[in-house]
């Protein structure tokens, strides 16, 4: 059927109506006319999710996608390879707004900040963990799919990560494969094996380039650079994948609690501890730090990473069940808190109201859980003062922002 394409919905499409039903198309641009090929809904469904695979009227901002694989039925990586950087920031941008306005009641506009790295939405992911079918042939899934797209290169992927050349192998065994090029120069392919089969056969895996370190999930560790120092980082252990990422993140964190010496700080969801180490310069040895982290691998590179600072501490646990502790209770003067796409949901959120911090920096990958969270805030005596939106994920539909609230 022929549509007419609306706004930018969260999630990487677009809406349009037809016979008054919402339907979410992906591979459109907003004001676009367009024809779909419904991929999932029925007639009894509320909306429908559809593919555009006929542009009739093209919008000013539509480029041609460099990637062959971003296309209907091809790659679900990427969202917007057929926008040009520009038009995919505003369209983050206008999603960002419109969450929270329908979430948290707030009229802000926002400029999604484009982050030095990449080249013109290519060339920044360092970390891509490739997906391995039955014949041991690496790809990337399709939107919504547990199918495997065979590939022959990821063109978002950082050029040291190309030249590992994962795509150009078989992986008999292996269910996944991650190729990681750190910022310290260093390259690693971690192998996951079949969760119901033996481990990869090492004899049969193939040759890389020499200086590539290929090891199981959690058996070696590599180390990145930011904020000055070298962290190091475990496995598949977190770290932020755009080139650019962990320096802006941590200098907007900075520009908007403004630390000083004596003060006492929380870093929640602290994954290997970056935001707490420059909290941790900042604050000074009068000062103290207690970061928090889920995972006990990136606890355990955390308290390495952190081993230098006697007024840091590095505790493994549950955010939400850590803050309850008895000894952690008291006045806190500033947090931060980066947590999983989910958000930090309202038990953490009170928790940190609790301790009355003079400010909060909260650093999020999901504008939805972002928003949910800042009215729990709003709630609670706690308004948003500035945010922040920077293009870490070019090309699809994701957007980090870091969001600073105060008592108010």
């Amino acid at each position: 059927m022929v549509v007419q394409i609306g706004s930018v919905a969260h999630g990487g499409s677009c809406v349009a109506r037809h016979e008054g039903r919402a339907v979410f198309v992906r591979h459109a641009l907003p004001g676009e006319t367009v024809r779909i090929r419904v991929t999932e809904g029925g007639e009894d469904d509320r909306f429908w999710r559809a593919d555009a695979i006929e542009i009739i009227e093209a919008s000013a901002d539509r480029v041609v996608a460099p990637c062959p694989y971003a296309a209907p039925g091809g790659c679900g990586g990427c969202d917007w390879q057929h926008a040009a950087p520009a038009a995919q920031r505003r369209m983050k941008a206008a999603v960002v707004t419109e969450q929270l306005s329908r979430l948290a009641g707030l009229d802000r506009e926002i400029e999604v900040e484009a982050v030095p790295g990449d080249a013109e939405g290519l060339d920044w992911r360092t970390r891509v963990t490739y997906a391995v079918d039955s014949e041991g042939r690496p790809g990337l899934r399709r939107h919504r799919s547990h199918d495997i797209v065979t590939i022959e290169q990821c063109l978002i992927a950082h050029p040291e990560v190309r030249a590992i050349g994962v795509e150009h192998h078989r992986w008999p065994g292996a269910a996944s494969v991650e190729a990681i090029a750190s910022g310290s120069g260093e390259r690693l392919v971690v192998i996951t094996g079949a969760e119901d089969g033996p481990a990869p056969d090492a004899r049969k895996l193939p040759d890389l380039p020499a200086d590539v370190i290929m090891a199981g999930s959690g058996s070696t560790w590599h180390t990145e650079t930011a904020a000055g120092r070298t962290w190091q980082v475990t496995g598949s252990g977190f770290w932020q994948i755009h080139p650019g990422a962990p320096d802006t993140l941590v200098q907007a964190v900075l520009d908007g609690l403004r630390p000083v010496a004596g003060e006492r700080a929380f870093d929640l969801y602290c994954g290997v501890g970056l935001f707490a180490g420059v909290l941790a310069d900042h604050v000074g040895p009068s000062g103290s730090v207690v970061a928090v982290e889920g995972s006990r691998q990136a606890a355990a590179d955390a308290r390495w990473n952190l081993r230098w600072r006697d007024g840091v501490r590095v505790i493994e646990g549950r955010v939400d069940r850590v803050l309850q502790r008895r000894e952690l209770s008291g006045r806190v003067d500033i947090v931060v808190l980066d947590p999983p796409r989910t958000g930090a949901k309202a038990p953490v959120v009170r928790s940190i109201v609790d301790r009355a911090p003079r400010a909060v920096a909260y650093v999020a990958c999901d504008p939805a859980a972002l928003a949910r969270d800042v009215a729990t805030f709003g709630e609670l005596g706690y308004q948003l003062d500035t945010v922040r939106a920077f293009d870490l994920f070019p090309m699809t539909h994701h957007v980090e922002c870091v969001a600073i609230l105060r008592p108010g």
